[in-house]
C-alpha cells in the first residue's frame, strides 16, 4: 500500500475511512494542527482551575465507580494517576494485532483533540508519537463491557507510563519501558485528572470498528459479485438468470439507496454479456434468493452506512466523563461514554449478515444439481476405462457453506443485553459494544468464506459450461481470476483462501473505492 499524506487532526470532521487507512498503514504519520493543540490547551486550563477550586470532580479528586464520593487527598493525587492506570490494566485474552492497536491509539488521540478530555497538549502529542514511532502496546482484547473500553485503554496508558508490555519489531513481548526507550521516548508523567482521561473512552470499539467498516463495505461488493456469478450459472443450467428484478424501473419503485446500489452493481458486472438480452425461454421469475437479493443486499448496505455514521458520531463527539466543557469552563459529569448507537449498529449488522448468508447458501444449493450431473458424467467416462477425472471443485463445499450459515445464525443473537450490574450497582447498565464488535468480526469471517464458496462454485460451473455464451465484463474477469486457482486443484482450505485473495483483487478492479482493505 502506498503511503498517503500524513493524517492531520484539527477541527475538521474526521472520517472513519481515514482512521482505518491511518491504522492500516504504519508508515502514515499523524499530527495535531495548531487549532487542535489550542483547544486541548484551553481544555486543560479548565481542569487546572477545577483542581484548585476545591470542588469535587469525579476522577480528578475523587475515587471512581462506587467510590465516586470519596475524596482523594491532594498529596496523593499524582500517585493516584498511576494507581488508576494500574488498576484498570486488567484485560485478558488474545492481544490485538498491530493494525487494531494503532486504531485504538488513534481513536483516543482524536478524542483528545475534541477538547472534552482535559489532557495536556504534551500528553496528546505523546500519543501521536506512540503511533509515529511504531510503538505497539500489548492490548488484551477482552475486559471491556462497553461503558468506556477501560481495560484496553489502560494497556496503552501503562506503556505510555513506562509500564505494561509491548511488542518489538519481531513480535516479541517486551517491557513497555524498553519499547519507549527503543523509540527514543521518556515515560509520560501524568498530571491530575489525566489517568481517567486516558482510559475513559470507547477507543477500542470505535477504532477497531472503523476497520470492520472497511471489511463490511467490501463484503457488500463481494455479495453482489457472488450473486452475479450465480445468475450467470443458473442461466446456463436451469433456464434462469432473469434480470428484470435488477432493472432501473424496479429499483426506482422503492426508495432504498442500498437496494439501488446493489442492483446497479449487478447490472454493471453483467454488462456486455448474454444475460442483458431478454431470452424468450428465460424463467419468468427466479427464486427469491436471486430475485429479492437487491432487497437483502440493499438492507445490509444501509446498515453499513448507518455504522459509518455511528462511528463518525463517536469520532467527532466528546465521550469523556467528566466532560470538560470549554465554553462554560466547567467539568460536567455525564454518560456520553455509553456508545449505545454504535453497539446497536454492531448488533444489527450481524443479523443482516445472517440474511445475506441465507440467500447465498440457498443459491449454492441450487448450483448443486449441475455438479452432480458433472460427477455422473465423469463416473460414466471412468467406466469405459478412461480413468476417473479429478474434479477441480471439492464436492462438499456446499456442506461447508451450510456450516458457515449455521454459525452466522448463531452469531446473530443479541450480545448487548448480557452485562450484569457492576461497582456496587452504580454501573447498572452497559452496552457491551466490544463484545458486539467481536461477534461482528466473527460474522464477517464466516460470511466472507460463504460468499467465496458461492463464487467458486458458480465459476467452476461456468468454466465447465464453456464459452458458448459471453459472460459479463465483470463476471468474466472474476471467472478468469478463479480459473487458475481451480486448475491447480489445491486442498479445500487453500482453495478458499486463494480464492479470497483473488476476489480481493477483483473487488479492487471493479470497486476501487473499497478494494484496498483486508478481505
Amino acid at each position: 500500500m502506498v503511503s498517503a499524506e500524513p493524517l492531520t487532526i484539527g477541527m475538521a470532521p474526521v472520517r472513519a475511512a481515514d482512521v482505518a487507512l491511518a491504522a492500516s498503514d504504519p508508515s502514515l504519520h499523524v499530527k495535531l494542527n495548531q487549532d487542535a493543540l489550542s483547544l486541548i490547551g484551553r481544555s486543560r486550563d479548565v481542569v487546572e482551575k477545577a483542581a484548585v477550586s476545591g470542588q469535587r470532580v469525579y476522577g480528578l479528586n475523587t475515587l471512581l465507580g462506587s467510590g465516586r464520593d470519596t475524596a482523594v487527598e491532594e498529596k496523593s493525587v499524582l500517585a493516584y494517576q498511576v494507581q488508576v492506570v494500574r488498576y484498570h490494566n486488567s484485560g485478558i485474552g488474545s492481544y490485538l494485532d498491530r493494525v487494531a492497536a494503532r486504531a485504538v491509539i488513534l481513536a483516543r488521540l482524536i478524542g483528545f483533540s475534541r477538547g472534552g478530555s482535559g489532557v495536556r497538549p504534551e500528553t496528546a502529542g505523546f500519543y501521536a508519537e506512540l503511533l509515529n514511532r511504531g510503538i505497539y502496546p500489548a492490548i488484551p482484547g477482552e475486559g471491556s463491557v462497553g461503558s468506556s473500553d477501560l481495560t484496553q485503554l489502560a494497556a496503552v496508558a501503562a506503556v505510555a507510563l513506562g509500564e505494561g508490555e509491548a511488542f518489538d519489531a519481531d513480535g516479541k513481548l517486551i517491557p513497555g519501558a524498553k519499547a519507549l526507550a527503543d523509540a527514543g521516548l521518556q515515560p509520560l508523567v501524568l498530571a491530575p485528572g489525566e489517568a481517567l482521561a486516558l482510559v475513559s473512552a470507547n477507543a477500542y470499539s470505535v477504532g477497531v470498528g472503523t476497520l470492520a467498516l472497511v471489511r463490511l463495505q467490501q463484503l457488500a461488493e463481494l455479495a453482489d459479485v457472488a450473486l452475479s456469478l450465480s445468475l450467470e450459472t443458473i442461466a446456463r443450467y436451469d433456464g434462469g438468470g432473469n434480470l428484470s428484478p435488477f432493472s432501473p424501473a424496479i429499483q426506482a419503485a422503492k426508495a432504498v439507496d442500498g437496494q439501488r446500489d446493489s442492483a446497479a452493481a449487478v447490472r454493471r458486472l453483467l454488462s456486455g454479456g448474454w444475460l442483458e438480452d431478454v431470452r424468450p425461454d428465460v424463467s419468468v421469475q427466479d427464486a427469491l434468493s436471486f430475485r429479492a437479493a437487491p432487497q437483502t443486499h440493499g438492507a445490509f448496505r444501509s446498515l453499513v452506512t448507518q455504522l459509518g455514521a455511528a462511528l463518525e458520531v463517536e469520532l467527532n463527539g466528546r465521550g469523556d466523563n467528566p466532560l470538560v466543557d470549554v465554553e462554560s469552563g466547567l467539568m460536567v459529569s455525564g454518560g456520553n461514554f455509553q456508545p449505545m448507537q454504535l453497539a446497536l449498529s454492531f448488533e444489527g449488522l450481524r443479523l443482516a449478515l445472517a440474511h445475506v448468508g441465507i440467500s447465498s447458501e440457498r443459491r449454492i444449493a441450487k448450483l448443486y444439481p449441475p455438479q452432480r450431473a458433472i460427477r455422473a458424467r465423469h463416473l460414466q467416462a471412468a467406466a469405459t476405462g478412461d480413468g476417473l477425472a479429478q474434479e477441480e471443485l471439492p464436492g462438499l463445499l456446499w456442506y461447508s457453506a451450510a456450516g458457515l450459515l449455521a454459525e452466522l445464525k448463531f452469531l446473530a443473537a443479541p450480545a448487548t443485553l448480557g452485562a450484569p450490574t457492576l461497582s456496587a450497582d452504580i454501573e447498572d447498565h452497559s452496552t457491551l459494544a466490544p463484545l458486539a464488535l467481536q461477534q461482528l468480526e466473527k460474522s464477517l469471517d464466516a460470511a466472507e468464506k460463504l460468499l467465496v464458496i458461492e463464487a467458486l462454485t458458480a465459476s467452476y460451473l461456468l468454466l465447465e459450461a464453456g464459452a458458448a455464451q459471453p459472460l459479463g465484463k465483470g463476471t468474466g474477469g472474476v471467472v478468469g481470476r478463479l480459473a487458475d486457482v481451480l486448475a491447480d486443484r489445491p486442498s479445500a482450505p487453500d482453495l478458499v483462501d486463494r480464492a479470497r485473495a483473488e476476489l480481493k483483487g477483483a473487488l479492487g478492479e471493479e470497486f476501487p473505492e473499497t478494494g484496498e482493505g483486508e478481505l
